[in-house]
């Protein structure tokens, strides 16, 4: 199939977007987990505000790349495939059978988790630390979907990201 200037431009667009947000979810990623995510750690947070907005610029990270790479690309790229776009979870499983995604069942839990590592709502330090850990295992589960998308996308002459 081939997309429209329109779908094309979108394309571009979504993958730069996408790009930038999983950039700044490795740095974040990186800075948070340089040390352990403990329980103590986390009960500290109100009193550690360089850690507390590390931690929230991370979930916020990790929610927005989500977001985009499964509400806006994926379906985007799904139609200039031609594949039919329909509700989330059949947009997921579509993806998980062309191999954009590696498990629909994973994206989903880690969508799930998203609620749990907001530590506002989070009274355990114990199941806020381990809602972060889980979530920091979520990163690469994200960062390989963003990469498969985008292969698709070089594969497929939508996009020319290669560094010059």
């Amino acid at each position: 199939m081939n997309p429209s200037a329109a779908e094309r431009a979108r394309l571009a667009f979504l993958f730069r977007v996408v790009g930038r947000e999983a950039a700044h979810l490795r740095s974040s990623d990186g800075r948070v987990f340089a040390r352990p995510m403990t329980p103590e750690r986390v009960a500290g947070l109100a009193a550690d505000i360089d850690d507390s907005e590390r931690i929230e610029a991370f979930v916020a990270r990790f929610a927005r790349l989500q977001d985009t790479l499964g509400d806006k690309l994926l379906p985007a790229v799904l139609l200039a495939l031609g594949e039919p776009v329909g509700a989330a979870i059949d947009n997921l499983d579509r993806g998980e059978r062309l191999g954009l995604l590696p498990s629909a069942d994973q994206w989903i839990a880690a969508r799930r988790l998203r609620n749990r590592m907001v530590h506002e709502y989070v009274e355990d330090p114990g199941l806020l630390a381990a809602a972060l850990q889980q979530g920091h295992a979520c990163v690469p589960l994200l960062l390989a979907v963003e990469a498969a998308l985008r292969a698709e996308g070089r594969h497929r002459g939508w996009i020319d990201d290669r560094p010059a």
